[in-house]
Formats: structure tokens, C-alpha cells, sequence
């Protein structure tokens, strides 16, 4: 088996550019979504050690904040997973179009099939995102609603 040559790999790495930055760019997604989830998760237990006997909060209210939290929740690990399967297929995009080169094949389907899975699994994770921004200020609303009452 021959090896292709270093003119045959710069147009490789020239198409293997846009995924790479892809996963660059939901790395950064991901990382915002994880503190988002990290914040979800802390509020949650704090809102359950209010909801224990003796505290002087109100239980319907933090009870409300808390079933949002854990939709919250949901959202955020379906977002997480959904990017995380994006990243996951545009690193198999770059190998595929690497042996597709080495190999000598035909595997335009199978680039086409791993991109548009990459680029809609990244969609619903940013639509999942956007719930859960949404359920968020739904949250607010509760947490400040007395403030805004007095």
C-alpha cells in the first residue's frame, strides 16, 4: 500500500479545517452548558435543604422553583448530550475524510450522512439550550415575584 503524497493531504486538511474549528467552537458550548448545569444542580440542593421542616420559606414557592429546576436540569443534559454526539461526529468526519484519502474510496455518503448528523445534533442541542434559557427567567419570575408585589 502507498502512502498519498503531501500534495494529496493539503486539500484534506484544507476541508478537515471547518470541522476542527466546529469542535473548537462547541467545546465552548459545552463548557457554558456544564456550569449552567453545575448552577442548576447547586440551586436545586439549596432549595431542597429550604424545603426541610423548620424553615421559614415558603414551601409552594420554592417547591415550584425546584420542578423547574430539575426541567432545567433535563434540558441541559439533553443539550450536553447532543453536543457532545456533534463533537463526537465531526471527529470521526476528519478520520473518515483521512482514510477516504489513504484508502482511495468513494465516501461521499458516508461524509455527507456524519456532517449533517454533526450539524443537526448541534441544532437541537441549541434548541434545547434556548428552553432552557426560557425555563430560566420562568424561575426568575417565581424567585423575585414577591420583591415586584411590594
Amino acid at each position: 500500500m502507498s502512502f498519498p503524497s503531501v500534495a494529496d493531504l493539503i486539500p484534506v486538511l484544507q476541508v478537515a479545517v471547518g470541522p476542527v474549528i466546529l469542535i473548537s467552537g462547541v467545546g465552548l458550548l459545552l463548557l457554558s452548558m456544564t456550569n449552567r448545569l453545575g448552577r442548576v444542580i447547586d440551586r436545586a440542593r439549596n432549595l431542597d435543604r429550604e424545603l426541610r421542616p423548620g424553615s421559614t420559606e415558603d414551601p409552594h414557592r420554592n417547591r415550584e422553583q425546584l420542578r423547574i429546576l430539575i426541567d432545567r436540569a433535563r434540558l441541559l443534559r439533553r443539550a450536553i448530550v447532543l453536543a457532545s454526539v456533534s463533537v463526537l461526529l465531526a471527529a470521526c468526519l476528519i478520520i473518515s475524510l483521512f482514510l477516504a484519502t489513504l484508502l482511495k474510496l468513494n465516501a461521499g455518503a458516508l461524509i455527507l450522512v456524519q456532517f449533517v448528523g454533526c450539524l443537526g445534533c448541534l441544532i437541537c442541542s441549541i434548541i434545547e439550550f434556548i428552553r432552557d434559557i426560557n425555563l430560566s427567567l420562568a424561575a426568575m419570575k417565581l424567585e423575585v415575584c414577591d420583591s415586584l408585589q411590594q
